[in-house]
């Protein structure tokens, strides 16, 4: 007599607690805590293992499930069974995919198709081409792996799968590692992403095509699928869209958006992952066109993503690998053929991926170099590839053995794409002489342009940085040029990938509502047109602890005589200063100490108010502290320049110590300097510029005299001036600028506090010496140099300007 399969009663959710008897490993609840903290310490603690080798966290994430899985961990079967016990495998897999699910509807939510209908031929040709035969490829490995090892699975699915499987392009991971190289916004960056954004949307309907043929039955059955999924596709755009529009309509920029339309469509990403599950194209399908119909303008998109994005890629989307993992075990790769079909499909990827995309590059003239490496980008996996595998090994299109195969094809094509472009594409740096590294600059420089790289963080400081460039714009025979960097941080949230698609569409530095957006434009169009400055604004996307190169390459590549940073803390209604957060101190400091050329700090407390003050209405009044030094030498350098501006009064105050003898040398320099500021004002205007000379015996009588003068507009002082602190703990600002920054300080005036460039106290910048490699570039060509022009490395995006623009 047969013995009948005994199932395992399914587990309770939940215990009553360990001093009851209970185990709650044998409970679903406390069981299905522990692995989702045990997924999230590994996956995290991998992808901190990882940075160094500048690898993007989808990476980690897949190790971290093998690790866990069978192949490492799991071939303990006492923690198998105890962490994953198989009764507990339907729970964690309902959570990953429903984690999954929602996950899906944020790619949707980030995906432009307005953007991508206006993709460009080159990127289109480089699209098609890196699909297409990487797709041949796989259709060909396919009948490999039949003859082989997949013996008993349906042709047509199989070959589809595996077409698609080889062909895929991971948009979001492409992105991480281009934002992680520097190349995000870069010629070539723009190029990866347009034909990756491209192959995103030929591969969910490649898919979908592979999910509808794999179902169980006639062909009848699965062209009715194909059918009903064309249907639900339609009724998505024609019902659904006008509903979301609705929503998003009566969700002005300023107000909340209501919680009742939060949660009407999250439960419409529920109906629809039901209604595709139900046809059989799966319930991810649902989500995801949900994400796409939902419109992108206004607050509403952006809402949805900041309820939604951080539990779920947090916490519930590692649980994807992991479940994956568990499904993949390398030990069944075991044998000369298994290995040998494991680099069969590994060169094929490649072979297709890359060689589309190279022969696609050559044929729209991109340069050799270029194309390979647009190659490699193009060659990244990601998620979508563990969802095509998932769905296979699911569908029984794909047993253990092909499956892990086809994981770690995905894993190694991704883990040497950052390596492999960092040795293969050198940008080349501009090669014009970067000769004006100072305000002050050499005779020669005298009426030279002056280039200025100001960076701002948030629309807050944009009225202050331009009232404080039109003051600082000297006579019309030296000119001029602001290039305005908004530095944008691009964390590992998903949103950062919209953030780079607004920033690709709208070519222009991105904020957090429409609104904004259009007061920047105003703001900006407004100061080029009405001032003599000529003005490029740009926007810088990277983390935190590497902007500070994005500033350093674009003050080099610009050829900048001084670079504005804003000050860490921004000023708050009551007066007093609110951190940003040690990244942002450290990011000054980082530009302090390797910038090739001066640097400020601006300390923004309103200067001219919350507006821009037209050219004809400045009335500034400037104090400068003059205690000797190169740094203040510099900032009276930039101080004359003010001067000279005839809204702006200018107060020059020296401090001279009554009983320390200064260097003879330095202090030769300083009386040079001082001298020529008064000639130059002096020709310029008469009555609004004054000289007071203040002896001071100690930290007292400096307080006393700065004190006298916190009725001005602004304070220019030079960072390490010759003088005793006046705060116990003095920041980067100096000495005496860090107590003008200080609540101590009572006043309503800004403050610039500027560091003069020198190579021997800032090693770092000589890579950008001009002895360092001949010049090419013609004088003509350095002064005929379209402003904002030279394609450089570092992730900046510049905004483009109608002719209108460049005429003013």
């Amino acid at each position: 007599m047969a013995t009948a399969a005994v199932c395992p009663a399914p587990m309770q959710a939940t215990s009553h607690g360990a001093f009851q008897g209970d185990n709650p490993l044998h409970y679903s609840l406390p069981l299905a805590i522990l692995q989702i903290c045990l997924v999230v310490v590994v996956t995290r603690g991998l992808a901190y293992a990882l940075r160094p080798l500048r690898q993007p966290r989808v990476i980690a994430e897949i190790i971290g499930g093998v690790l866990l899985g069978p192949s490492a961990l799991g071939r303990s079967t006492k923690f198998l069974h105890a962490v994953f016990p198989p009764e507990s495998l339907p729970v964690l897999d309902t959570l990953a995919n429903l984690g999954l699910l929602f996950f899906l509807f944020l790619v949707g939510l980030e995906l432009d198709i307005a953007a991508i209908r206006r993709t460009g031929k080159k990127a289109l040709a480089i699209a098609l081409a890196g699909i297409s035969l990487p797709f041949a490829l796989g259709i060909g490995t396919s009948f490999a792996f039949r003859a082989t090892i997949v013996k008993g699975a349906p042709q047509a699915p199989f070959l589809v799968f595996m077409g698609v499987a080889l062909s895929i392009t991971a948009f979001p991971v492409l992105a991480r590692i281009l934002a992680e190289l520097k190349l995000l916004t870069t010629d070539l960056g723009r190029m990866a992403m347009s034909a990756a954004a491209v192959n995103d949307v030929a591969a969910w309907i490649l898919l979908a095509l592979a999910v509808a043929l794999s179902g169980e039955g006639s062909p009848i059955i699965s062209l009715w699928v194909l059918l009903t999924g064309v249907g639900f596709v339609i009724a998505i755009i024609v019902l659904l869209r006008p509903v979301l529009a609705w929503m998003a309509n009566r969700s002005p920029d300023g107000e909340p958006v209501k919680e009742v339309y939060i949660c009407a469509t999250l439960a419409l990403v529920l109906a629809a992952s039901f209604a595709t599950d139900v046809i059989g194209i799966h319930a991810l399908f649902g989500a995801f066109m949900v994400g796409i119909v939902v419109p992108k303008e206004g607050p509403f998109a952006g809402v949805l993503i900041e309820k939604v994005e951080d539990l779920i890629s947090g916490l519930f989307l590692p649980l994807y690998f992991v479940s994956s993992g568990l499904k993949t075990n390398v030990a069944t790769i075991s044998g000369a053929k298994s290995w040998g079909l494991l680099v069969l499909v590994i060169t094929n990827a490649c072979i297709g991926k890359i060689g589309g995309t190279v022969i696609a590059s050559l044929v729209v003239k991109i340069p050799m170099r270029e194309a390979v490496t647009l190659g490699f980008l193009m060659n990244t996996k990601g998620l979508v590839e563990l969802i095509v595998l998932n769905i296979g090994r699911d569908r029984k299109v794909l047993n253990d053995e092909s499956f892990a195969i086809m994981v770690l094809m995905a894993l190694f094509t991704t883990f040497i794409t950052t390596p492999i472009v960092m040795a293969i594409y050198k940008p080349a740096r501009p090669s014009v002489p970067y000769k004006r590294r100072t305000v002050e600059g050499s005779p020669s420089d005298a009426d030279s342009e002056l280039r200025v790289l100001a960076c701002f963080h948030s629309n807050r400081n944009v009225p202050t940085l331009l009232n404080l460039v039109e003051s600082s714009r000297g006579t019309s025979r030296r000119r001029l040029a602001m290039y305005a960097m908004h530095l944008v941080e691009l964390s590992e949230r998903s949103s950062a990938i919209s953030m780079v698609h607004r920033t690709r569409r709208n070519a222009m530095p991105f904020f957090n509502s429409g609104d904004k957006d259009g007061q920047m434009v105003v703001a900006f169009e407004a100061f080029q047109q009405l001032s003599t400055v000529r003005v490029k604004p740009m926007t810088a996307i990277s983390d935190l602890e590497t902007i500070h190169r994005d500033v350093i390459d674009s003050a080099a590549e610009k050829r900048a005589a001084i670079v504005i940073m804003p000050y860490h803390k921004m000023l708050q209604q009551d007066g007093t200063f609110h951190s940003l957060g040690s990244e942002y101190h450290a990011v000054n400091k980082r530009v302090l100490r390797g910038a090739p050329c001066s640097v400020a700090i601006l300390v923004d407390r309103g200067l001219g108010g919350h507006s821009q003050v037209a050219a004809k209405n400045v009335a500034f009044s400037v104090s400068m502290l003059f205690f000797g030094g190169p740094d203040d030498r510099e900032a009276l350098a930039y101080a004359t320049r003010m001067a000279e501006h005839p809204g702006v009064s200018v107060t020059l105050t020296r401090f001279r110590p009554s009983r320390v003898q200064p260097d003879e040398e330095s202090s030769a320099a300083d009386e040079a300097t001082v001298e020529s500021f008064k000639a130059k004002v002096g020709a310029v205007k008469d009555g609004s510029v004054r000289f007071d000379d203040v002896e001071v015996s100690g930290k007292e009588d400096v307080l006393e005299a700065i004190n006298s003068l916190s009725k001005c507009n602004m304070f220019v002082v030079g960072r390490t001036p010759p003088a005793e602190p006046l705060v116990d703990r003095p920041e980067e600002l100096g000495p005496v600028g860090s107590y003008l920054a200080s609540p101590e300080f009572k006043t309503s005036a800004s403050v610039l506090v500027i560091k003069r460039y020198d190579p021997a106290t800032n090693p770092a910048s000589k890579r950008f010496d001009p002895r360092a490699r001949p010049p090419v570039a013609t004088e003509v060509e350095d002064d005929d140099e379209e402003l904002g022009g030279g394609g450089g490395s570092s992730s900046v995006v510049p905004v483009q300007w109608t002719p209108t623009h460049d005429a003013a």
